[in-house]
């Protein structure tokens, strides 16, 4: 139980709010990309609040993803909610949708491949932030005149994603060359940094934008009062992105 105080001018109210009776739901994550195949779909299940972040798979789900031209496949169960494609290739300007049907219910999300923007160069700096210095790349690139677009850029350090959450969009340097700096808490001597820069539909834009929002609390797959905005039918959670992507490396001096 949560204990909110609510004040206004001379009276004070004490709301009970609920966290733990959610009734378990779907939480739907895949990708597909203009890279070499294959594509994975992860299908499991929320927890409560107070429950630790151990999300139980879902097994046994019919998943078709196919793209606006008519090519279509069934996935196939690679392990325990875990489900990949095996011939289906990426192709930037394509809308794509992921049908799943899992226990008696059906999830769609369509998301549509924007065309690929140039990755030019990545650069590491050291800056002043508040009392101490602190790692920053910077992710250079030229935005297409015209065009509305939306970027997302996932950073890994030695193997390992970082959970940060990054976006980008050209509302105010539409055909631009642009800069975007990326924070890393902690650099060593040596380390590998690979930044893959994602060209992404409004859709996961929205979906990552209010995932920021609402980070800081015990996992997006809990039952919470508040999660991102999905882009799946019939109340699933999570997201599928179709999205183009170029990378660069770096190796820490």
């Amino acid at each position: 139980m949560l204990l909110f105080s609510v004040t206004g001018f001379a009276c004070k109210k004490v709301i009970d709010v609920d966290l733990n009776s959610a009734a378990p739901q779907i939480v739907i994550e895949g990708n597909i990309n203009d890279s070499r195949g294959p594509y994975y779909i992860t299908l499991s299940k929320t927890v409560n609040f107070d429950q630790t972040n151990v999300f139980p798979p879902v097994t046994g789900a019919h998943i078709v993803m196919s793209d606006n031209l008519g090519n279509s496949e069934l996935l196939i169960e690679y392990s325990a909610g875990i489900y990949r494609t095996s011939s289906l290739q990426g192709t930037p300007g394509r809308t794509y949708t992921l049908n799943v049907i899992s226990e008696g219910k059906e999830y769609i999300a369509t998301s549509t491949m924007p065309a690929v923007v140039a990755f030019d160069s990545l650069t590491l700096d050291k800056i002043l932030l508040g009392n101490k210095r602190q790692w920053v790349f910077n992710v250079h690139f030229k935005d297409p005149a015209g065009v509305k677009n939306y970027y997302r850029f996932v950073e890994m350090r030695n193997s390992i994603v970082s959970p940060n959450i990054f976006l980008y969009d050209d509302r105010i340097q539409d055909g631009e060359p642009i800069t975007s700096t990326l924070t890393i808490d902690t650099l060593h001597d040596r380390d590998l940094i690979v930044v893959f820069f994602q060209c992404i539909d409004k859709g996961i834009y929205d979906y990552f934008r209010t995932a920021a929002r609402i980070r800081g609390g015990r996992g997006s797959q809990s039952a919470s009062p508040a999660n991102p905005l999905s882009n799946f039918s019939n109340g699933a959670l999570g997201y599928f992105s179709a999205y183009a992507m170029r990378s660069k490396s770096m190796i820490v001096p």
